[in-house]
C-alpha cells in the first residue's frame, strides 16, 4: 500500500520535472530506443527514494531528478558495455539477417499511428530506423511525447528551423515512400 503523501509528492515532482528530464535524457542517450527505459528507471528510483527517505527529502526537484537521470544514463551504458563482453546482443531474423537486439525498441515510434496495413507499417518503421539518430530523436520527442518544435529545439540544442527541417523533410520522404508502396500493393 502506497502512502498518499508519497504518491502526491511523486506526482508533484513528476509534473514539475518530466519535460526537462525527458529532454536531458534524450540529448544524452546514444540511441532513441534507450530513452524510455532510462526515463522510467529514473522516476522509479524517485518513488523508491520518497518511500524510503520521506517526502521532504527532495528539496530541489529539478536538480535532484537531473542528477538522478545522469546517474541512470551512466549506469545504463556502463552495464550495456559490460554485457556486450559476455552476451551477444545480435540475433538473426527469419531471413538469417543479423540485427542489433538493442535496436528493436524503435518499433514503438510509429506502430500506433499507422493502421493502413502491416507492410506499410513495417516499411515506415524500417525507414525511420534508417535515419540519423538526431532525426529519430526529433520524431521520438514530437510524436511520443507531444513536445512542440520550440521545446525540441531547446532540448536538443539545435535551431527551430533545423528541427522543422528534420521533421518535415522526413515526413515528406515517408509519405512519398508509403504512397509509392501503397500504390504498388493495389496494382497487384
Amino acid at each position: 500500500m502506497t502512502n498518499p503523501d508519497v504518491a502526491s509528492r511523486f506526482e508533484e515532482i513528476y509534473s514539475l520535472t518530466s519535460k526537462a528530464v525527458l529532454a536531458y535524457i534524450t540529448t544524452k542517450c546514444r540511441q532513441t530506443a534507450d530513452i524510455h527505459d532510462i526515463f522510467q528507471d529514473s522516476y522509479l528510483e524517485l518513488f523508491q527514494v520518497l518511500n524510503y527517505r520521506g517526502v521532504s527529502y527532495v528539496k530541489n526537484p529539478k536538480a535532484f531528478m537531473l542528477r538522478l537521470a545522469k546517474r541512470k544514463i551512466s549506469r545504463y551504458y556502463t552495464l550495456l558495455e559490460r554485457l556486450k563482453l559476455f552476451v551477444s546482443l545480435t540475433a538473426e531474423n527469419e531471413e538469417s539477417t543479423p540485427y542489433e537486439v538493442a535496436d528493436i525498441a524503435i518499433t514503438s515510434i510509429l506502430t500506433e499511428d499507422f493502421t493502413i496495413n502491416q507492410v506499410l507499417v513495417e516499411s515506415a518503421k524500417k525507414y525511420i530506423s534508417s535515419k540519423s539518430e538526431s532525426v529519430r530523436k526529433v520524431f521520438y520527442l514530437f510524436y511520443d511525447f507531444d513536445m512542440t518544435i520550440p521545446e525540441i529545439s531547446k532540448a536538443l540544442g539545435i535551431s527551430e528551423s533545423n528541427v522543422k527541417n528534420k521533421l518535415y523533410r522526413t515526413i515528406k520522404e515517408l509519405r512519398d515512400l508509403l504512397s509509392e508502396r501503397g500504390s504498388m500493393d493495389y496494382e497487384g
